[in-house]
């Protein structure tokens, strides 16, 4: 996500941290990692130019303050400005009863973003329904039900094509949940049946949220199109899909907040867990390449069996609980994704050492699956026929069963060793153990 942003941003970090001293050479060196960056992730020449012009006034001019050292002043400043240019402040999300509408343009994936807004809603304890209102796309209203299947959140759809019958009808069977969320049409551009549509369905439902669905591939056009359904429904906010796979993401969120319409979500993914609420503090301590430990710790408790993970807090644990683990960690996203919360630059890993890993969990998983009871409980049982049988079974070699079996013992034999009062200052216990993992 934002890789050319993300390399500029550092780049320009290590140009003022390797400075031998902050002058006007060094700040530009460092302005000009960061404009190259920018530029690549197609935010708009003025806006940089503005940024630079802010960045360069207030690190020369800035006296730092008392126990910060110039450097750490000049980085200081750098995260101000890109939090104040990428959105100021964390939007507040409502987390009680609500009406939302969704509006945007044709393929920016409102259906997908209704299903991840309203599992989001979901895991916060809240009562969800979905209402499909878009009477022009075919099959649209029948892939609305479908992701609705998935989470486990009703969805209200019709076969008429009148979108604000289908609305008023969704309105009274939900009237008892604490969200409702209308998916809508899209057209190509907004033409005046989409405007006269959206604005009847604004009428009748009267939402207390509305908000644009844009695809991140767009760039700066992100901008334009936020002023255009301004204009015409009022939106409260914005979200941002596709940030995972576009270069453009940068013009987007830069031109959206240029607007004055917040972004309030960013989608990250292709699954319904991969939206998250829009922090232009925490966005840009990613881009900054500092670690994101809390976002972390609250998805992980999403996802970790609680069982297993003290066991193997404990040290006691059976490859089962290793298991348990292991698919814990495959919900919590990409390898690539977890590197970097922690403080791992991971594009600085070679992206086959990531895959190779995320390649190795799946085949542990399909070994396990295939061990019985016994086996997972009490691996010293293990012997070459077992491993035949297992590895038969898991569709591996026998050198798979053989390597997972080795770090499931490298893994307890380690954390044993960390636990209360067995390391070592210095490169005792724990430094020994870091480099039996090549860390």
């Amino acid at each position: 996500m934002l890789e050319k942003l993300k390399q500029g941003i550092q780049k320009a970090i290590e140009k003022i941290s390797k400075a031998g001293y902050i002058d006007k050479a060094s700040v530009n060196a460092m302005i000009t990692e960061l404009q190259r960056g920018m530029l690549s992730s197609d935010i708009d020449v003025d806006m940089v130019f503005e940024i630079s012009e802010k960045l360069k006034k207030r690190i020369l001019n800035e006296k730092p303050k008392p126990g910060i050292t110039i450097r750490e002043h000049a980085l200081k400043i750098l995260y101000e400005e890109l939090v104040y240019f990428l959105g100021k402040t964390k939007a507040d999300i409502k987390l009680g009863k609500q009406k939302i509408l969704l509006v945007g343009l044709f393929g920016a994936g409102k259906t997908s973003a209704a299903s991840k807004l309203g599992l989001l809603f979901k895991k916060k304890g809240l009562s969800v329904g979905m209402i499909g209102c878009d009477v022009h796309r075919p099959a649209a209203a029948q892939q609305l039900k479908q992701l609705g299947d998935k989470i486990n959140v009703p969805v209200f759809i019709s076969s008429e094509k009148n979108a604000v019958s289908i609305l008023e009808k969704g309105m009274r069977e939900y009237d008892d949940k604490d969200v409702v969320i209308v998916d809508s049409a899209g057209r190509n551009a907004i033409d005046k049946e989409l405007a006269e549509e959206i604005k009847s369905l604004k009428k009748v439902y009267n939402p207390g949220e509305i908000y644009l669905i844009t695809p991140a591939d767009i760039g700066q056009a992100a901008g334009d199109q936020a002023k255009k359904f301004n204009e015409l429904v009022g939106i409260t906010g914005i979200i941002v899909t596709k940030m995972d796979a576009s270069a453009k993401a940068g013009g987007a969120i830069s031109t959206c907040a240029k607007t004055g319409a917040p972004v309030v979500f960013i989608g990250t993914g292709e699954t319904p867990d991969d939206l998250k609420i829009y922090d232009p503090e925490k966005f840009v301590s990613h881009l900054m390449g500092i670690p994101d430990l809390h976002g972390l710790l609250e998805k992980a408790k999403d996802v970790v069996d609680v069982e297993s993970a003290e066991n193997i807090i404990a040290g006691d644990f059976s490859i089962e609980d290793f298991c348990q683990q292991i698919e814990s960690m495959q919900k919590m996203g990409p390898m690539s994704q977890i590197l970097e919360s922690v403080g791992i630059n991971s594009s600085k890993i070679p992206k086959d050492m990531v895959k190779v890993h995320e390649e190795k969990m799946k085949k542990w998983k399909h070994i396990i699956n295939s061990m019985t009871k016994k086996e997972r409980k009490y691996p010293d049982v293990m012997d070459s026929s077992r491993m035949r049988r297992i590895a038969k079974g898991a569709g591996v070699s026998e050198a798979d069963v053989r390597d997972m079996i080795a770090n499931y013992r490298k893994s307890k034999k380690m954390i044993k060793q960390l636990s209360p009062g067995k390391l070592k200052r210095g490169g005792g216990n724990l430094g020994n153990l870091l480099k039996q993992f090549k860390l």
